[in-house]
């Protein structure tokens, strides 16, 4: 029993190169100058002849491509394949009619985000930087995106007291667990988020969930402003026209089996 026990926690052949070379990747999360091996080792914790072996592997399948004057790495055409074939899969270019439509009847900025793990991080919308195809990325406890992602968890995410710490932008931000845990169970009840200057100064950020038939959010509907035009006694009108959206892009976004 003690043998098959071994053999089950036992990681499968080559996994600490695989999570090393994704790792590596995830280094250029921040859209930053290009990183020498240098620098990768440095931001992985590896010996710069491991980051330098990794990120060799990784040109020779195209994730990575190395300026030939300066030596230095950055993304490769594999990388941007891929995640243009993953925009299209999940459906995420028949989004942005939608949103901007949003955005038109609010007068707000609208924005849909998924989960990567501790952040929310805006696929479509306003947020979306139009010179290099990214957008905002965005601790979870501290946005409206992000408490709606908590709230309504996909099977396999991982809690909210999993997330690491909760540092604080503002002087609203939630840093204590105990707190957040309180604030996810209104936003459940409450069927929306608010983040009010939790993130930032002077901005206001409503939001809902684009559920699945398991009543998992698939993605995080934002509509952001400030104070003076998103009010309280404008709140219900603002949901309205997200919750509106959020229906028709649960329609374009999933798959009817998958609908709640």
């Amino acid at each position: 029993m003690a043998e098959a026990a071994t053999a089950v926690q036992s990681p499968p052949a080559g996994a600490q190169a695989v999570q090393r070379a994704l790792g590596l990747l995830h280094c250029f999360h921040d859209n930053g100058p290009d990183l020498s091996a240098s620098d990768l080792a440095r931001r992985m914790d590896l010996s710069v002849s491991t980051a330098h072996r990794l990120a060799r592997t990784l040109v020779s399948a195209g994730f990575l491509e190395q300026d030939e004057q300066t030596a230095r790495y950055r993304l490769g055409p594999a990388v941007a394949e891929l995640g243009q074939l993953s925009f299209h899969q999940r459906g995420l270019h028949l989004a942005a009619p939608e949103l901007d439509l949003l955005a038109k009847r609010t007068g707000a900025t609208a924005d849909l985000a998924i989960r990567s793990g501790p952040h929310a991080v805006i696929l479509v919308g306003a947020s979306v930087r139009p010179d290099t195809g990214l957008g905002l990325r965005r601790p979870l406890h501290s946005t409206a995106l992000g408490k709606v992602l908590l709230a309504w968890p996909r099977s396999g995410d991982s809690q909210s007291a999993a997330i690491g710490p909760l540092l604080p932008f503002t002087e609203r931000t939630i840093t204590e667990p105990d707190r957040l845990a309180d604030e996810l169970s209104k936003v459940r009840a409450a069927g929306h988020a608010l983040n009010d200057g939790e993130s930032a100064t002077g901005v206001r950020t409503v939001a809902v969930p684009v559920l699945d038939g398991a009543e998992q959010a698939r993605f995080a509907l934002a509509v952001r402003s400030t104070p003076a035009h998103l009010t309280d006694d404008r709140l219900d009108w603002f949901l309205g026209h997200a919750r509106t959206c959020a229906a028709a892009l649960a329609v374009l976004l999933l798959p009817p089996d998958q609908r709640a």
